[in-house]
């Protein structure tokens, strides 16, 4: 069984992706990395194949045709480390929003700490975002609020995007059934791992907004989470 991987989904992501690896890799822990690219314009595919050879072993590149949601990427991505049979799975933004140095308190949750979730936290103590205009603070906290509310969850930071898996729970999980391809998709994973009663952490991290690059967020990605919720809730009484 191999140790703990990260995976770094990837559209457009040139400016950030050697920075990002790099910083990776240069923690005192080892982590591999798993990039998924989404066929991106800007040959940030090419790069990351520049890289392996610096990091053979290490850094590995999964290339898909199209650009097909941040959901999507990750149950390839899913796959892809079960097969390979990682026991730490981790989800983390190439824009550096998601602090590399980070990754070990993520990891000691889940290895130490015997969590089989860890979450990392903006809204477990206080509202830890950095360089985000107040709109859009108040809509990523509310978001949240909403979703615990819907949910049901004892999870503050539900749409958090920087998590730490438990290879049991993913397995666990029907990755095949999961529904939401954008940042919903956040949501949807962490509720499946709640209905099935695994032991959800959060650990307290500061996010700090990309300096370089373009955010992939949008105005149906938010829809698809706010009135996903009430879906997604409705069916889990059924199933």
């Amino acid at each position: 069984m191999k140790d703990a991987i990260v995976i770094i989904p990837t559209y457009n992501e040139i400016e950030n992706i050697e920075a990002i690896i790099k910083a990776v890799f240069s923690q005192n822990k080892e982590f591999h990395i798993l990039v998924v690219d989404d066929n991106s314009p800007d040959l940030t595919a090419l790069k990351v194949k520049e890289l392996q050879k610096d990091f053979q072993d290490k850094l590995f590149l999964l290339q898909r045709k199209t650009k097909t949601g941040l959901g999507s990427a990750y149950i390839d991505a899913f796959k892809w480390c079960l097969e390979k049979e990682y026991e730490y799975i981790f989800e983390m933004d190439a824009d550096f929003s998601h602090n590399p140095e980070d990754l070990i308190k993520l990891y000691n949750a889940c290895h130490l700490e015997k969590a089989d979730v860890a979450i990392g936290s903006r809204y477990i103590q206080g509202v830890n975002v950095v360089n985000w205009p107040m709109s859009r603070i108040l809509l990523s906290y509310f978001a949240s609020k909403y979703v615990r509310f819907i949910t049901r969850m004892k999870i503050e930071d539900t749409t958090a995007g920087f998590v730490c898996y438990n290879r049991k729970v993913l397995e666990a999980i029907n990755l095949d059934k999961i529904e939401f391809i954008g940042y919903a998709f956040q949501i949807e994973m962490k509720f499946k791992a709640y209905l099935k009663k695994f032991n959800i952490v959060e650990v307290p991290v500061i996010f700090t907004d990309r300096k370089k690059g373009k955010s992939k967020m949008s105005g149906s990605i938010i829809s698809e989470a706010i009135f996903g919720v009430i879906k997604m809730k409705i069916k889990s009484f059924f199933n």
